[in-house]
């Protein structure tokens, strides 16, 4: 008989029915369960891993870019002078290219596992602040009632009513009321009479003098005929004193 159908029998032999056996398997179950709920991460543990995870591999991607630039200089280095050399450089830059690849696709399984994690974490808080938020309100409105909300607002209603009258009584005036129209219409024909009164007057402004005023010319002759005179009757003056 193989080692593999002897194990097999064994555990057959192990699983019949029995006390000690379906208690001992029970217990087991139980232990595996608490074993498996206490092991369980929370969210944040597993986010954190993850991120751990993101700067490990973000690391290696940045050494295998190096390490890709680095091969190629050695590719151009050798060149046609060397075959062998630049041909393993090449081979090397294409094994760190593969690796690359496999790194930016595990990083985004990765990116996109975080996500889900936070937005789960998330909604997971908003929730339970709306559960509580809930709960509140209906703790609230249990202490209210719908019939005495009936009536306060009547009694609001009321006393807004009483209010508004009591400001209408306060604010309507006292004395004579005139009509608006007539003192406008007043107004306007106060208006008009100032303003053919001013017209009349403009009509009585003084006419324009019809006489000719004496032109410089005549002026200027008549004042040189006087200093004639005055020089003439000098000389009379000065002989007779003479």
């Amino acid at each position: 008989m193989s080692k593999i159908s002897k194990m097999f029998k064994v555990s057959s032999s192990s699983s019949r029915p029995g006390s000690g056996s379906s208690s001992s398997s029970s217990s087991g179950s139980s232990s595996r369960s608490k074993h498996r709920s206490r092991s369980t991460p929370s969210p944040q543990e597993a986010i954190n891993r993850l991120r751990e995870t993101e700067a490990m591999l973000t690391k290696k991607q940045e050494y295998l870019e190096s390490r890709i630039e680095q091969e190629i200089m050695t590719a151009k280095k050798y060149g046609t002078k060397n075959k062998k050399a630049a041909l393993q450089a090449l081979k090397k830059k294409k094994r760190f290219e593969q690796q690359l690849a496999q790194i930016d696709g595990t990083l985004s399984t990765i990116e996109f596992q975080r996500e889900a994690l936070e937005n789960a974490t998330t909604n997971t808080e908003v929730l339970k602040n709306m559960s509580y938020a809930a709960k509140a309100i209906k703790g609230v409105h249990q202490n209210i009632d719908l019939d005495k909300i009936d009536s306060l607002m009547q009694d609001i209603t009321e006393q807004q009513e009483v209010a508004q009258e009591i400001s209408d009584a306060i604010s309507k005036p006292f004395g004579d009321q005139f009509d608006e129209d007539e003192l406008l219409a007043e107004l306007a024909e106060l208006e008009q009479e100032e303003l053919e009164e001013s017209m009349k007057n403009m009509g009585r402004l003084p006419s324009v003098p019809t006489t000719k005023l004496p032109s410089a010319r005549s002026s200027h002759r008549a004042t040189s005929k006087k200093r004639v005179d005055d020089d003439h009757d000098m000389k009379r003056l000065a002989a007779w004193a003479s």
